[in-house]
């Protein structure tokens, strides 16, 4: 068992910048990627951006060179920094762990993030 608790949304104008992080605690030692994905009302959870256990990462082109995911081992927690924000970037923020072993996604609660015009 995985959980994992995002933390840093809010309302931020566009142009603006926020970090969002997302705090894994459990058998993380199971863990093989994180990710952030992201929901608006009456629309499907999207990608936008995964890290994995080596290090790799992978971005939504809709986010590439304004966010960027990076992790902290030692905290067992991974963030997202988001740049140049844009009104279209407003959704629920929501961080999952991946075990690959189980094939088994643990999904935070979500943070909301507001981005104004």
């Amino acid at each position: 068992q995985v959980q994992v608790v995002e933390s840093g949304g809010g309302l931020v104008p566009a142009g603006g910048s926020l970090r969002l992080s997302c705090a894994a605690s459990g058998s993380i030692r199971n863990i093989n990627a994180m990710g952030w994905h992201r929901q608006t009302p009456g629309k499907q959870r999207e990608l936008v951006a995964i890290i994995t256990s080596g290090g790799s990462t992978n971005y939504a082109d809709s986010v590439k060179g304004r966010f960027t995911i990076s992790r902290d081992n030692a905290k067992n927690t991974v963030y997202l920094v988001m740049n140049s924000l844009k009104p279209e970037d407003t959704a629920v923020y929501y961080c999952n762990a991946y075990i690959a072993r189980s094939g088994a996604y643990y999904w935070g609660q979500g943070t909301q993030v507001t981005v104004s015009s």
